[in-house]
């Protein structure tokens, strides 16, 4: 990794260069091939600046903090660029190639690396469903009235809940569930 440090408005100190160095070779892990980094300080009153530009395969990632020390407005710099490598990281995974769309999809295989990753789960939607004793018959007039792909219901003869869905083809799936 390249990296290069400009000050402005200020002396440069070598434990600067030092503790930028430091934190940017944390960033290495995230990255395939060699980096040039630029990281500018500059100082505007009581205001510390830490600004880092990060250029890799042709993208630029860029962070500007300020503080009140220069040392937490690097910090954070650094953290926010190492959001933005996860969340490209996590972008370049989600990509299948020609290759794997034409041949069908392989299992992924989960690294204890990537398991921090993988256990950031997002909620888009959430429902609450009151269970209202139905028929199976009643259920799938129930997705045909409304716009729902699924129906979670209480089946009227067994007391059981049940999920009926509707499938890409246009059938109708069941899942019973037995307590």
């Amino acid at each position: 990794m390249k990296i290069s440090v400009t000050f402005r408005n200020t002396e440069g100190d070598n434990w600067h260069k030092e503790y930028i160095d430091q934190k940017l070779k944390k960033l290495e892990k995230y990255l395939d091939t060699p980096v040039e980094a630029r990281v500018v300080l500059s100082v505007e009153k009581f205001r510390n600046v830490a600004e880092v530009n990060l250029m890799t395969n042709g993208q630029t990632l860029n962070a500007k903090e300020e503080a009140k020390e220069m040392s937490l407005a690097i910090d954070n710099a650094v953290e926010k660029i190492e959001r933005q490598l996860k969340k490209r990281k996590e972008r370049m995974r989600g990509h299948k190639t020609n290759a794997a769309r034409l041949e069908g999809a392989a299992p992924q295989e989960v690294y204890p690396d990537d398991i921090d990753e993988a256990q950031e789960v997002r909620i888009v939607e959430m429902r609450k469903v009151v269970l209202k004793p139905m028929s199976l018959e009643d259920a799938i007039m129930e997705i045909d009235i409304s716009r729902n792909r699924f129906v979670v219901y209480r089946d009227s003869s067994t007391e059981n809940v049940s999920i009926i869905y509707v499938r890409d083809d246009g059938k109708y799936a069941l899942i019973e569930t037995s307590s």
